[in-house]
């Protein structure tokens, strides 16, 4: 069996940096990606991605990478699921094992 995803997009926002209550470092961030197809209007639509990174990697892309850079991630998918007042809720995100930085919104200006 397999779970492994690659991503190439951008950020849509600065990766947002936070301890858990045992200490270790997480990331969170959201992936812009285009689609590859227009639409019936024929425009490009784009996903936007969950992505989770731990420790080093995460430590080093809040640092290095904010909103708009070009970032290229390789790693598997995650869900979740929970129980709120509304009904059981589920999340799929992408959890990072490698960040490429590709280029930063500053360098194209």
């Amino acid at each position: 069996m397999l779970n492994q995803v690659v991503l190439v997009g951008r950020l849509a926002g600065d990766p947002e940096l936070y301890q858990t209550e045992t200490g270790k470092k997480v990331a969170r961030m959201i992936l812009a990606v285009p689609r590859s197809y227009k639409n019936s209007e024929g425009e490009y639509e784009t996903d936007f991605i969950s992505c989770k990174l731990w420790q080093a990697i995460a430590q080093n892309t809040t640092e290095y990478c904010k909103k708009g850079d070009l970032v290229g991630i390789r790693g598997r998918l995650e869900t979740y699921n929970y129980e709120t007042e509304e009904g059981r809720k589920y999340l799929t995100e992408v959890v990072a094992d490698k960040v490429t930085f590709l280029s930063s919104k500053k360098a194209e200006s």
